[in-house]
């Protein structure tokens, strides 16, 4: 399924719109500037989930590499994070 709000707010940031329900249909494009087209939109989730597993790889990495320099296990962590 395509995760239109996540679309439009990595792609058009700068835009307002409103969104009634999961499906294109329920988009209503509050900016001055064009509505992005459903195919558009459908053409961007790609790359947008790509972006979305990057971050996560990214943040699973710096995780990872935070744990190594201070020597101690996940569980460990949380243990003194309490």
């Amino acid at each position: 399924m395509i995760n239109y709000p996540a679309i439009l707010s990595r792609r058009y940031a700068g835009s307002q719109w409103a969104l009634n329900g999961d499906d294109y249909d329920g988009l209503t494009w509050l900016s001055d500037t064009a509505k992005p087209s459903k195919a558009t939109l459908d053409g961007l989730w790609a790359s947008v989930q790509t972006q979305i597993a990057d971050e996560v790889t990214a943040k699973q990495s710096a995780r990872t590499a935070l744990l190594a320099k201070l020597g101690i296990t996940e569980s460990e962590a949380q243990t003194l994070l309490g």
